[in-house]
């Protein structure tokens, strides 16, 4: 009889389970999911049910003979893939590709790789959850039955290539709407006025005016603000009241998901996907000597704010031997859950607080580092007392005018004296800039030095950067915080939103998908909508409902949005977005319309007028068509007819035409816009005699393409070497340089696999 087989979700984690299960467990990975919906058609069978049709994921037949192999004639199978819905759906798919007569599986959860967790789980096995695998089933189908069946209507409408996401596409347009409303903002004008004075002894400090007649007051424009700078010149201030009071300031829980995406692209400036990826790394295991890796922290994807009573033990141990029985609670602090669905996990912590982040650095990349130290840090400060800060507060009446000052003092730093979070930072700096107040008395009278009147202008709402856009996603209940990283780089690459300086700019092509849809699926793309259906899966989770009963209430809705939309749905391709614009020539309404090189005004007239433009956007959102440069003569002559080249615009920027076109169709590259440099490296076009040069992309990376564009197209980031290959003969090789590898040769052929170090 074979040894009971382990199967885990990812390879690195073999290394880990098998070094505290030792020899008696055999240990397999799946390597991430094995099946899933065909790629190539929707596969949900909805007469029946939503029957998903699951095959096995093309590519990963070696890794299902592995797994096969690995089971041999076992009767205990451990299924122990992440805890999540996700892992639970592959924990099923890899029940049902080994499923024997005989066989038992049972289901692990291993929420930290450590020694005591992995031997308590498998000690106390699980079954099989059907609750959260149907949970993960509706939201694949709901994914599925949305993005394949909108994404083929804006091929027809828009352009090919483009998709639709039940949850991206209401991303996209939380993005859009803050555009607008940016868009939309008129600046107003406003003034304050602050009085620097002075009591019987220093400091001298300032107040701001807040107040006339008891009600809130608006200084709307200078001569508002001489006005009552004149009144004030008349009066006496006068301290009217004195607020002492100290506040209790109560740390942080530790980590969930998206708070730590959140702090991680504050203060270490990674991506959500660069957060979940090093997460990963150091949930998975770390060799913290050799051959002996172990996990150093709990697992990342979770809503829970829950800690283990031995965990929260064990902080409050470091923090009386590291910063002594005065910042140490008498018992641990917990934290309750808004949701029982979130209390699988705990939250994100170390496995033990005893590796420090100081211990431990040796081993970890810079990367690895920073993260488990931000919660690390946050963990243990989760476990500290409270901060004392004493606050003041003074009111100081001038006539009919009221004044305010205030000021904060840290008496105890408790837990800040290791952990604040960004917010916390903000408020200390924040008070670090405000006036200490001198000793005072209600009822004293203060002398006026000085009346400082400064003129503001109201800001529109700010953009949003990926840490403000996480918090947007789950203030509203939009996707879970495992879709977080997934949502926001999925957006940025199907091209409708771009990151401008780290904030988020929708661009002419996500605004325009983005009002189809919202146009023509109003329910399905609506930020309340949305967050319902993710309420549904939990309930789903919690058996509080059928899987089915929601797919069949969402799809009934759906449905006649999808037949409307069919026929009704705007069409770029063709009539293309009104807008306020005229045509020059003929006086009809000129139309935004998407054409092969993106979208463009165009007459509504046509073909009768085929008045056409490029266009841009100012900082309102108003429409300005670009017209076209006139075509410029140049020094060079056409090497095929002796004309003159003209200097022309094209998709991708300037380049050379014959000015004998279309008796002679000869183009060449500028120097100007598409870089130039020769490499001596003939294109490998058939019939193609120009010759590869380096140019740049409109984001200015640097690619190598034929002179002869736009008439040829050949074009490669890597930088041709012209060097012979000696396996196939071709007559250029591709540089390469990679941090694994460094640089090196390769043929461009394919299948001819050459390679060698670059000299």
């Amino acid at each position: 009889m074979s040894r009971p087989l382990v199967v885990v979700e990812s390879p690195t984690k073999i290394k880990t389970v098998k070094k505290y299960l030792g020899k008696q467990y055999n240990v397999a990975a799946t390597v991430g999911h094995i099946k899933d919906l065909p790629a190539k058609e929707i596969g949900i069978n909805i007469e029946e049910g939503f029957k998903p049709k699951y095959l096995n994921i093309p590519g990963k037949q070696k890794v299902i003979k592995s797994l096969r192999q690995a089971a041999g004639d076992t009767s205990e199978i451990y299924l122990a893939p992440d805890p999540d819905r996700e892992g639970e759906a592959i924990a099923w798919h890899t029940a049902e590709i080994l499923k024997k007569k005989g066989r038992t599986f049972h289901r692990v959860l291993f929420h930290e790789l450590t020694k005591n967790a992995i031997h308590e789980a498998i000690k106390s096995p699980e079954k099989l959850n059907q609750n959260k695998y149907e949970a993960q089933q509706a939201r694949r189908i709901l994914d599925r039955l949305v993005g394949y069946q909108i994404s083929p209507l804006l091929w027809r409408k828009v352009k090919g290539g483009l998709s639709a996401g039940r949850v991206q596409s209401v991303a996209v347009r939380i993005i859009c709407d803050r555009e607008r409303a940016i868009q939309a903002f008129e600046s107003e004008e406003y003034w304050s006025i602050t009085a620097h004075l002075e009591g019987n002894s220093p400091p001298p400090f300032t107040a701001k005016l807040v107040k006339k007649n008891g009600k809130k007051i608006k200084i709307p424009d200078e001569k508002a603000s001489n006005v009552i700078i004149e009144e004030l010149s008349e009066e006496k201030f006068i301290v009217e009241k004195i607020q002492k009071k100290t506040v209790k300031r109560n740390p942080s829980p530790p980590f969930i998901t998206s708070k730590l995406q959140q702090e991680a692209i504050r203060k270490l400036r990674f991506s959500a996907k660069k957060t979940m990826m090093v997460a990963q790394q150091l949930y998975e295991g770390i060799e913290l000597s050799p051959g002996e890796p172990e996990g150093l922290i709990t697992y990342m994807r979770t809503d829970s704010t829950r800690i283990s009573n031995e965990a929260a033990m064990e902080a409050l141990k470091l923090v009386r031997e590291k910063f002594g029985d005065e910042y140490a609670l008498n018992k641990p602090r917990f934290f309750k859950n808004k949701k029982k669905a979130q209390d699988a996990h705990e939250a994100i912590r170390p496995t033990s607080v005893f590796n420090t982040p100081e211990k431990i650095k040796p081993f970890l990349s810079k990367d690895q580092f920073a993260l488990y130290e931000l919660i690390w840090k946050r963990f243990v400060a989760s476990q500290m007392k409270q901060a004392l800060v004493n606050n003041i507060s003074i009111s100081i009446s001038a006539g009919s005018y009221l004044f305010s000052a205030s000021g904060s003092s840290v008496a105890f730093p408790g837990f800040m004296v290791l952990y604040m979070t960004t917010d916390d930072q903000i408020e200390s700096e924040r008070q670090k800039t405000k006036d200490d107040f001198p000793e005072l008395s209600e009822g004293g009278i203060l002398k006026l030095n000085e009346l400082e009147p400064k003129q503001h202008f109201t800001m529109p709402p700010p953009r949003f950067s990926e840490a403000s856009l996480v918090k947007e996603l789950e203030e509203n209940g939009i996707g879970r915080p495992s879709t977080y990283a997934a949502i926001l780089s999925t957006i940025r690459e199907k091209g409708y939103v771009d990151l401008v300086k780290g904030y988020f700019k929708p661009n002419e092509l996500g605004f325009i998908v983005n009002d189809l849809l919202v146009e023509s699926f109003p329910d399905v793309f609506d930020v309340e909508f949305t967050a319902n259906m993710e309420n549904h899966l939990d309930r789903i989770e919690a058996a509080e409902v059928d899987y089915s009963e929601i797919l069949t209430q969402f799809y009934d809705a759906f449905k006649k949005e999808l037949e409307a939309a069919s026929t009704g749905m705007l069409s770029v391709k063709g009539i293309g977005f009104s807008t306020d614009l005229t045509c020059p020539q003929c006086n009809n309404r000129l139309h935004i319309r998407m054409g092969k090189n993106g979208q463009f005004l165009g007459c509504s007239n046509y073909p009768e007028c085929t008045y056409t433009r490029n266009y841009t956007r100012d900082e309102k959102g108003v429409i300005h068509p670009i017209e076209p440069a006139s075509d410029q003569t140049s020094d060079r002559i056409c090497e095929k007819c002796g004309k003159p080249m003209l200097i022309k615009e094209g998709k991708y920027g300037t380049f050379y035409a014959c000015s004998g076109y279309p008796d002679c169709k000869t183009t060449q590259s500028t120097n100007s816009t598409n870089g130039g440099e020769k490499t001596g490296v003939h294109c490998p076009e058939q019939g193609c005699d120009g010759e590869l040069v380096q140019r740049s992309s409109k984001r200015g990376k640097i690619f190598y393409g034929c002179s002869r564009f736009p008439d040829c197209t050949f074009a490669t980031w890597d930088k041709p070497v012209a060097k012979e290959c000696p396996e196939c003969g071709a007559k250029f090789l591709l540089e390469k340089t990679t941090k694994k590898k460094g640089t090196f040769l390769v043929c461009n052929t394919k299948g001819c696999g050459f390679k060698i170090t670059s000299e």
